[in-house]
Order: C-alpha cells, then sequence, then structure tokens
C-alpha cells in the first residue's frame, strides 16, 4: 500500500519598512517618518512574520538596497515582495539616510525576483516621477513588465505632507486605515491594491482639499498586479 503525501506551500509576504526621520544633513530631519514605517509594521504583523525594518541611521542606501535584494532573492513564484518607504524624496527618487536612492535601482532589483508581486508604498516629495524620470544617461519609464506596481502619495510636481496632528503623512494615515479594514468595498475580508489605492485617494483628496497644496496619490506600474491581494483578513 502506497500513502501519497501532499505538501502545501503557503504563499509568503516579505515586507520590507523604511522610515527616514533622522538625515545625515540634520537640517533635513523630519517628524513623523519613522513613526509611519513602524506603524506599517505593526499593521503587516498581523499577516507576515518576514519584515525588515530599516529606521534613520540604519536606512542608509546600502542597507535598503542590501536587504531588499536579500528579499527579492528569497521570494518565489506565488510570493509578494512589499516596500514600504516614508521620507524624503526628489523627482526620480528617494533619500535614505545619507544618499539618493533612484526608482531605476529599486526596480533593476525587483524586477528580477521570481515574486509574482511586487508593491512598493512610498510617501515622499515628487513621488509620482517614478512614471517616467530622465537623466543624462538615459530615459526611465515605469516598468510594464515584472510584475511591478508602485502606489505614490502625490504626482511628480507635487509635494507630500506630514501634519503633527494626524501623527503621520496624509498618504501613510490613509493607508493604514484602508489596510485596516476601511478599504474592503466588497466586504470580503480581502484588500487587493485597487481597493487600497482607491480608498487611499479618496482619502487623501478629501484631506489635503482646503490646503494651499493639495496631493494626489498615484498607482503607477502593471496593471494586472492592481488585482494582486495585499491583505487577507481572513
Amino acid at each position: 500500500m502506497t500513502i501519497m503525501m501532499v505538501i502545501s506551500i503557503q504563499a509568503r509576504t516579505f515586507v520590507l519598512c523604511v522610515g527616514v526621520s533622522s538625515y545625515q544633513n540634520s537640517d533635513n530631519n523630519l517628524s513623523q517618518t519613522t513613526k509611519d514605517a513602524k506603524q506599517f509594521k505593526t499593521v503587516m504583523a498581523n499577516h507576515t512574520k518576514d519584515i525588515t525594518i530599516l529606521t534613520s541611521k540604519y536606512a542608509n542606501k546600502n542597507n535598503i538596497l542590501e536587504k531588499l535584494r536579500a528579499i527579492s532573492n528569497r521570494a518565489q513564484k506565488g510570493d509578494k515582495i512589499i516596500l514600504f518607504f516614508s521620507g524624503h524624496g526628489y523627482p526620480g527618487g528617494i533619500v535614505a539616510h545619507d544618499k539618493h536612492l533612484t526608482y531605476q535601482e529599486i526596480n533593476d532589483i525587483l524586477s528580477k525576483s521570481s515574486a509574482s508581486a511586487k508593491i512598493c508604498f512610498v510617501d515622499a516629495c515628487h513621488a509620482g516621477s517614478v512614471g517616467e524620470v530622465r537623466d543624462n544617461s538615459r530615459s526611465y519609464k515605469a516598468p510594464s513588465s515584472g510584475n511591478i506596481i508602485y502606489m505614490m502619495s502625490s504626482r511628480a510636481n507635487e509635494y507630500s505632507i506630514e501634519h503633527p496632528w494626524v501623527g503621520h503623512g496624509f498618504f501613510t494615515q490613509a493607508l493604514l486605515k484602508g489596510l485596516r479594514g476601511k478599504a474592503d468595498a466588497n466586504k470580503d475580508k480581502k484588500i487587493t491594491v485597487r481597493e487600497l489605492f482607491n480608498y487611499v485617494y479618496n482619502d487623501v483628496q478629501h484631506t489635503t482639499a482646503n490646503m494651499e497644496a493639495s496631493q494626489h496619490p498615484q498607482l503607477i506600474g502593471v496593471k494586472e498586479v492592481a488585482e494582486a491581494v495585499v491583505v487577507d483578513w481572513k
């Protein structure tokens, strides 16, 4: 008699949370961004144990790229990679503790991973510039392959706002509320990228509507990944 065993391999979610409040140049310090990353980690800890967090001086360029590369190498088909960043941004990238980090560098690493979905949340000024970046050497457009999608806090020409009475950046505040359940439009206890973006966009628009500099979150990347489930509350 032969007994056959079927082993079910659970898909994994790998999360890298980065928050930079303390910069090498202290004139650039922020007040809420480390808190953003810690709260994002707290929410995601309900869904996965594979979480890495980098803040302040540990959120330097080398560490961010090293951790992202390690996660990308570990992730297999069926897995998800989630990158969260809160800190300064510039047209073409984000600012680590010590150096600029381009969206091209992030995309180059993620595109080589076997993971079925790579989802990046960026709360930074000029975040929407991931859609199209030009520099002296090359032209870069947001990925149309590689299962990568970016949910960005603002348009390319906009600032992303943090406020002490909110306790977070406005984008991160909406993101956290959405992940905790408010974005579950069809009440199936699963929150997709598209559901989350729709909630975040409306919330940020409402919150910043009466400010001098309103904010318009952007969803940029491979359309199919918009249907990926970010969190499953079942």
